[in-house]
């Protein structure tokens, strides 16, 4: 019972073992492809504002896969991220949109509009 309620003040307990985790992979990675994968994920973690832990464990799980995949690999740096690091990490970000909080205030945008024009269903 005392974990679940420290859960809820603190966030999940695995999450932050696994983000631990994956912090450890990371740092077991050539210097050059850490210091690349660290950057990315440092952006993601700003340009993404994801709020579920789910979601942002996933991404940067998927994020360390590829870098230690390429590392085994030998793929340059350049081959992974290409010319523009920021297009990348973007493209990257789409495919975990659902964690975002901004995708909460979008509804709300939308529910909003729709019944400022009368398109709730209710009658004005």
């Amino acid at each position: 019972m005392a974990t679940g309620w420290i859960e809820q003040l603190t966030g999940s307990l695995e999450q932050k073992k696994q983000y631990r985790q994956n912090k450890a992979r990371v740092e077991h990675l050539p210097a050059d492809y850490r210091a690349a994968a660290t950057a990315l994920e440092r952006y993601l973690m700003y340009f993404g504002a994801i709020t579920k832990g789910d979601v942002l464990l996933r991404m940067l799980g998927d994020l360390t896969d590829l870098f230690e995949e390429s590392a085994a690999d030998g793929t340059p740096i350049r081959s992974i991220v290409g010319d523009d690091p920021v297009e990348f990490a973007e493209t990257f970000m789409r495919n975990y949109t659902g964690g975002q909080w901004i995708n909460k205030e979008r509804e709300r945008l939308v529910k909003a509009i729709d019944a400022a024009a009368g398109d709730d269903g209710k009658e004005r």
